[in-house]
């Protein structure tokens, strides 16, 4: 019924387009690290109101073959898990996106998702205008929800969108749910009668808006990992907001206000939300100084030291800070990472009652980040571990932690993605942002930067050099290629010995499932066959990830140069894990045989 989309389809049906066509239709969306993302558009494979009701559809209404039950008798099944499921409801988020030529923009399919649910008689929040990311999932808690859906592709290019599932628990959907979802799909594909009416969150009685409750609770909430308040209120220190666009200007400046901060400056031409991302090449803050520069520029204007900028969604947070020098330095997020454990453990310490257990804290990190919380754990006497790449793992670890018992302080991703307390059971840019704030307003009562401490950490700890970069490839046959050559190096299922000069110590292959550290040659972290992922340990230190991303076409690395205390050349270093790199892009990759474009291209 979106007549942009059929006319889309129908001009490529005119035009003999079949391949296209073909390309469109004869695939679905699946689950990658953030839910379904994909460019929106007409056809089973992107992102429009079709494939966002027939999702919908499928999350609380399954059809037969999953359950074993007749259809009717699917109420009973929920009814049967959740005995007030008709009066927990349902979450429903979106940001800013949005697109002419499809008629898709994120509140719209957020209507048609929340339509699907009011004409099955389930009660639905909705959210009056547009929220961070975060919200959902923390609403989900506060609601006692059995679901909530955001509509965002975060960070993606101004093409994309995405619809991001996470259940009672607020965590994101993990396996068997996403994958049994993608399966029951094509038995459902029909809309029911009412799914297609968007005005229905006007006019059902069913519908409430939940953005000053949750908005309120969620900033009161903030407030318990608020250490220094005094330090905040009379601190001469500035700060640079950038919202990128999206959805975060609102919820940052109240959040600063929460921990007692005057409001960050925020960069005007990126304040307010829009859809074209007009005034940045892509809207990721994790390329770094290229589009950050309207933030630094200003900062610079206003004589404020530290920048911080979360993307679209406001799930993310990139953060830069102006050395003695004059030049900016911006943070990695294996950096920020290392900043923000030390902060979270040493708050803790001076925080906790006197019978606090240190073996009862936690921290967690994705695989494929840095190692350095796990350095900072051995030292300090609290646990640490490790989960598949993507915050839905993360979240879902933390709550089994929380349900036993157990304290987690902090948790990331290398890809600027934070969490800090246990308010959102996801990433989010928004606590971040004041988190880091506070932060570097303690540290200059110390007469510290930002990035001085950073080099005590390292100290104290060991080095831990990072780098982390892409190449892109349209091409899934030659992905494929690419991984199964390192599967079969020098011989059937012979993995590398060696990269170069570099001796190769262990792999772990998430895909299939080996790992050579492990005595039954068995990964201990989950196998993902639906993602290929292998990681290199050298005998040198370094340890190296090659993957696809679970949201863009792209073959990622990830690279470390995990050191002792002892090891405090930082230059030495450095050199070392450059041309490991430059050893494994060359034997592994081989970007000129395989058509890959670098990043910087």
């Amino acid at each position: 019924q979106n007549q942009k989309t059929k006319e889309q389809i129908e001009s490529l049906l005119q035009n003999g387009k079949h391949k296209e066509l073909r390309d469109r239709l004869c695939c679905r969306l699946t689950f990658g690290t953030a839910g379904l993302r994909s460019a929106m558009g007409a056809g089973f494979c992107y992102i429009n109101d079709l494939t966002v009701i027939q999702s919908t559809q499928l999350i609380l209404f399954p059809p037969p073959r999953f359950f074993f039950f007749s259809f009717p008798g699917i109420y009973k099944y929920l009814e049967r898990n959740f005995s007030d499921f008709k009066q927990r409801g349902f979450v429903v988020g979106y940001d800013t996106r949005g697109q002419v030529t499809s008629n898709c923009s994120s509140k719209k399919l957020a209507k048609l998702t929340a339509a699907v649910l009011l004409a099955k008689d389930v009660p639905v929040y909705f959210f009056s205008t547009y929220v961070p990311t975060p919200f959902v999932p923390y609403a989900v808690q506060q609601l006692r929800a059995v679901a909530g859906v955001m509509i965002t592709a975060s960070h993606n290019r101004k093409e994309d969108n995405g619809y991001k599932v996470y259940w009672e628990n607020g965590a994101q959907i993990t396996s068997p749910h996403d994958k049994e979802i993608i399966k029951c799909i094509e038995e459902c594909v029909e809309p029911w009668n009412g799914s297609w009416n968007e005005n229905l969150v006007d006019t059902s009685p069913l519908r409430q808006d939940p953005l000053k409750k949750i908005c309120d609770s969620y900033m009161e909430d903030l407030k318990k990992i608020c250490y220094h308040r005094e330090l905040n209120v009379q601190t001469s220190l500035k700060f640079v907001h950038t919202s990128f666009h999206g959805v975060g200007h609102d919820y940052v400046q109240l959040a600063f206000q929460a921990f007692g901060f005057q409001p960050p400056i925020p960069v005007p031409e990126q304040k307010d939300p829009d859809p074209d991302f007009s005034t940045v090449k892509c809207p990721n803050p994790e390329e770094g100084e290229s589009v950050l520069e309207l933030s630094l520029r200003l900062a610079e204007k206003e004589n404020a030291k530290v920048v911080v900028a979360t993307d679209p969604d406001a799930d993310r947070l990139a953060v830069a800070e102006q050395q003695e020098n004059g030049c900016w330095k911006v943070f990695s997020g294996n950096e920020l990472a290392a900043l923000f454990g030390w902060w979270m453990f040493s708050r803790w310490k001076e925080n906790c009652s006197e019978d606090a257990d240190v073996k009862n804290v936690y921290m967690l990190a994705t695989t494929v980040s840095s190692k350095v919380l796990r350095a900072i754990a051995l030292k300090e006497g609290f646990h640490f571990e490790e989960t598949l790449p993507g915050f839905k793992w993360i979240g879902s670890r933390v709550k089994n932690l929380l349900d036993n018992g157990k304290e987690v302080l902090f948790a990331f991703e290398e890809s600027i993605g934070f969490m800090c307390g246990t308010s959102v059971l996801d990433k989010d840019g928004v606590s971040a942002a004041v988190v880091i704030a506070e932060m570097a307003t303690y540290l200059e009562g110390q007469n510290l930067s930002l990035a001085q401490k950073l080099t005590e950490i390292y100290e104290t700890y060991g080095y831990h050099i990072s780098k982390t970069s892409y190449f892109l490839c349209y091409e899934p046959p030659t992905i494929k290629r690419i991984f199964e050559r390192l599967r079969n190096f020098d011989g059937p299922q012979s993995y590398p010995r060696c990269c170069g000069i570099y001796n190769i110590l262990h792999v772990r292959d998430i895909t299939t499932g080996y790992d050579s550290s492990q005595l039954n040659k068995k990964s201990v972290l989950p196998v993902s066959k639906s993602s290929q992922m292998i990681t290199f340990t050298f005998q040198n230190g370094c340890v190296a990830t090659l993957r696809t991303s679970g949201t863009e076409p792209k073959i990622k690395y990830y690279a470390e140069m995990c050191a002792l205390p002892e090891q405090s050349d930082r230059s030495v270093l450095e050199e070392e894990l450059q041309k490991l790199i430059e050893a494994l892009i060359e034997n592994f990759l081989e970007p000129d045989k395989n058509g890959l474009t670098w990043r910087s291209a």
